[in-house]
């Protein structure tokens, strides 16, 4: 779910910041309802489930169910602990186990990556999702990630700085920027802090003058390829997923 910093105008239509063309929330209708973008070939033809078996009378109680998906079924793109469960119930049980993670992504030429990050951010339970420059960004990459996710915007890189550090305490959440950038440190083998933001550059220039100069530290990601470098998304997967490796769990059921 989107939100939005408390220094906005209000009269701006948070909808309007959130995609840059209309097929986007098109394509997001569609995939409330089914999830054909997310084909598993070798899995059911028809992603989810139908109405709850045994009709209205056999309908659990709970307040976290839907009474429009136990009759129409569930074709959303959650996994089944969540199938007919309300979208704003999803949320709110998410928000019990999100890990100390943040991921923040630098946005000033509308960056397609950011949606693809989102994505894996909501699959890694990130505590929320930082978009830094334009507050306009692509979500068709998001696969409609972002309604369970903490989305918030902040217009430069000191203003994230700002936010973190009024966050769990007098020292905050540290700022790590992952680039490989000359100086960087091994992310392989650097100690992650279990509160901490990994903050990603926008796509080929990296992080820009601004950002690294306000980071605690910059972090680079094993290369041994010809390649200078390696997309944003794969970067930030990766990251997300050495912090898991550090500091989390096998998942719940």
């Amino acid at each position: 779910m989107a939100e939005t910093d408390p220094t906005e105008d209000p009269a701006e239509d948070p909808a309007d910041d959130l995609a840059d063309d209309p097929a986007d929330d098109l394509a997001d209708d569609r995939a409330d309802e089914r999830a054909p973008y997310d084909p598993m070939p070798h899995g059911p033809p028809e992603v989810g489930v139908g109405p709850w078996p045994g009709g209205r009378d056999a309908w659990p109680d709970e307040d976290h169910h839907d009474p429009r998906l136990l009759a129409e079924g569930d074709r959303r793109n959650v996994v089944d602990r969540y199938r007919y469960w309300r979208m704003e119930a999803i949320v709110a049980d998410l928000d019990t186990r999100r890990h100390g993670f943040h991921v923040a992504i630098e946005n000033w030429q509308h960056d397609f990556n950011i949606g693809t990050i989102v994505r894996s951010a909501n699959a890694f339970l990130a505590a929320e999702v930082h978009v830094v420059g334009n507050r306009r960004w692509n979500r068709r990459g998001a696969m409609v990630t972002d309604r369970y996710q903490h989305v918030r915007h902040h217009p430069d890189v000191p203003a994230l700085k700002d936010y973190l550090g009024s966050l769990d305490g007098p020292d905050g959440v540290p700022l790590w920027g992952i680039d490989n950038l000359p100086g960087s440190l091994p992310l392989e083998s650097a100690d992650l802090p279990r509160r901490v933001c990994l903050l990603f550059g926008q796509e080929g220039p990296g992080l820009s003058e601004q950002a690294r100069s306000v980071v605690d530290g910059t972090f680079s990601i094993a290369q041994y390829g010809s390649t200078r470098s390696i997309n944003a998304s794969a970067a930030a997967a990766i990251a997300m997923h050495a912090w898991i490796r550090a500091h989390a769990g096998p998942p719940t059921a």
